[in-house]
């Protein structure tokens, strides 16, 4: 089973050398990783030459934003699924790939996604929220679920038929409305790894100011619209699900 992970990055370098090292660490022994840079102007690129070993293909060049960006990882993937790790997140434990790459193995299952934690930018031992996802179940997307997208692999014949890919006129969420689109399919098989896979600093670009969650609420809004899963209340559900996940802790980060 071969996994392609991309990681796409502008101006990270603050960060990047613990995203490289972190799929570097890996024990699946088939991990294709791609790197989709926008030209940084900082320290990026000498860091991935520097802890980038592993790295399969590494592309530096303008693009349109992020959503641009992943797509051109895409469309260079060679893996049986294929899956993103942000340039600051890690992760969780060397196994992560391997679990997915184990759920994966079903030729039913069309995409794969484990549980995720927020952590603190200067400490990514520090957890500050817990993304626990739990089984796939269709009806329930119109309830506000989704899986977090950075624990989210879909298999790569899936994006070759139905050519899938990231809408690159959403500025914020383009990687909801993606997996609306896989997950909202008529038969869609999603298997669930019930661990931590990645650790994900806290400061997105969802929620850096009150101009960006309008933004990403009308993003959001549009996507559900698009896929016919549901509209406002979904939307409300959405958010609401959410306070759960700042009270309760993953039984390995409770001290």
């Amino acid at each position: 089973m071969k996994i392609t992970v991309i990681t796409v990055a502008y101006n990270s370098a603050a960060t990047i050398a613990d995203t490289l090292r972190s799929v570097a660490a890996q024990e699946h022994p088939d991990i294709e990783h791609i790197v989709i840079d926008g030209a940084s102007r900082d320290d990026t690129l000498d860091i991935v030459r520097r802890e980038g070993a592993h790295v399969a293909r590494v592309v530096s060049e303008p693009d349109r934003g992020i959503y641009d960006a992943m797509n051109k990882g895409l469309q260079l993937a060679t893996g049986d699924f294929v899956g993103f790790l942000n340039a600051d997140d890690l992760y969780a434990d060397p196994l992560a790939v391997s679990r997915i790459a184990e759920a994966a193995a079903r030729p039913s299952v069309d995409a794969v996604f484990g549980d995720l934690v927020y952590v603190r930018g200067d400490d990514t031992s520090r957890v500050v929220r817990w993304w626990r996802s739990g089984p796939f179940q269709r009806r329930q997307l119109a309830w506000g679920w989704m899986p977090p997208h950075p624990t989210f692999y879909v298999r790569r014949g899936l994006l070759q038929e139905t050519g899938l890919a990231f809408d690159a006129n959403l500025r914020i969420s383009a990687d909801y409305e993606f997996m609306l689109r896989c997950l909202g399919r008529t038969g869609a098989q999603a298997a669930y790894v019930p661990h931590v896979l990645v650790r994900m600093r806290v400061g997105g670009v969802s929620n850096r100011s009150v101009p960006a969650v309008l933004r990403k609420m009308r993003e959001d809004l549009f996507a559900l619209r698009r896929n016919g899963v549901g509209g406002p209340v979904t939307l409300a559900c959405k958010t609401l699900r959410k306070l759960p996940q700042l009270l309760s802790r993953p039984a390995d980060e409770r001290t």
